[in-house]
């Protein structure tokens, strides 16, 4: 095997991954030492307020925020082994989850919405692809649709899982009459038990405040999210063609992964004020973009690609880092 196989191989193999796993734990610790401040909590849900960090001590904040990314990445990867919507062993998918992370320094320094909502999504791709063509899969709808109504309660932005889900079940095929029926009950009983117990009153309901219409002031975060979407727009792209090609069940995996890039960009176009919020989530959407375009082709030089973008990523963390 040649040496630039031997490098191939390796960017899809599990040492790389360990090695960025390594990588998001010292940048986070590098964030907390240097002050680098978590994300303003502008946002809120139906009845409530995710208050920003939601940990007040910062290093445990920190910590339980690292543990939960590298359960996504671990859940991502588990996924694939059950389901291969990566069609080769590989762990690249989660490499480039973690390297995407840490171009963020500012997500790593405390446990917010964004790496809360990522999570639920990694947890859900379980019971959502087991479900394919399952027309007894009601239990997994109406799991599934509970938990994202209670995160809208607490933070607008899980309203994107709900038109996530919903483009999701109907493409696996399961969407009958029963399924409708088991989605509708999952998005209400949130609902009904806070308000059933007295919780909160219909009258504390907030309205979403989001910003379309104003244009954002150009910053490191922007700039971030803007060449982010784009690369995973482009890779999605790129690689729709081969995946077309694929049997159904792929096909119908790989398209939810794009359905959620998309929707996630539209929703940090729609709500820009909370870009922390919806970067976790392209940027899973995005690493099983870039898995992809690496396993899809057979040149040998596709490692060039992946040293751009390692460096792309390890540009945006320093500069992050470094600016005040």
């Amino acid at each position: 095997m040649s040496t630039r196989e031997h490098t191939n191989e390796y960017f899809n193999g599990r040492s790389f991954m360990v090695l960025c796993a390594v990588m998001l734990m010292a940048v986070t610790f590098v964030a907390l030492v240097t002050g680098i401040q978590p994300p303003a909590p502008q946002g809120h849900g139906i009845f409530f307020t995710i208050k920003v960090p939601l940990i007040a001590d910062a290093t445990l904040s920190a910590v339980v925020n690292l543990l939960c990314l590298l359960v996504t990445g671990g859940t991502l990867l588990a996924v694939n082994k059950v389901f291969t919507f990566v069609r080769s062993m590989t762990h690249l998918c989660v490499s480039a989850f973690f390297l995407l992370q840490l171009a963020n320094p500012s997500g790593l320094v405390s446990f917010h919405a964004g790496t809360l909502m990522c999570l639920v999504m990694a947890l859900t791709l379980t019971p959502l692809f087991a479900a394919y063509q399952d027309r007894h899969s009601q239990r997994s709808i109406f799991l599934i649709f509970a938990l994202v109504a209670a995160g809208c309660m607490f933070h607008y932005g899980f309203l994107i899982l709900i038109l996530v889900f919903l483009l999701g079940f109907l493409n696996l095929g399961v969407l009958n009459l029963k399924g409708v029926l088991a989605m509708l009950f999952g998005l209400v009983t949130p609902f009904w038990i806070i308000l059933g117990l007295g919780i909160v009153s219909p009258t504390d309901a907030v309205a979403p405040q989001w910003m379309a219409l104003q244009w954002p002031a150009v910053n490191p975060l922007i700039i971030l999210a803007a060449v982010t979407a784009v690369l995973g727009i482009v890779l999605a792209a790129l690689n729709l063609h081969t995946i077309m090609n694929y049997r159904m069940q792929t096909r119908v995996y790989n398209a939810f992964f794009i359905i959620t890039l998309v929707l996630a960009v539209i929703g940090m176009c729609l709500d820009h004020q909370d870009l922390n919020v919806y970067l976790p989530l392209l940027n899973l959407m995005v690493a099983v973009q870039v898995a992809l375009v690496h396993s899809l082709r057979s040149s040998p030089y596709r490692y060039i690609f992946l040293l751009l973008f390692i460096a792309g990523c390890a540009g945006f963390s320093i500069a992050n880092l470094m600016l005040p």
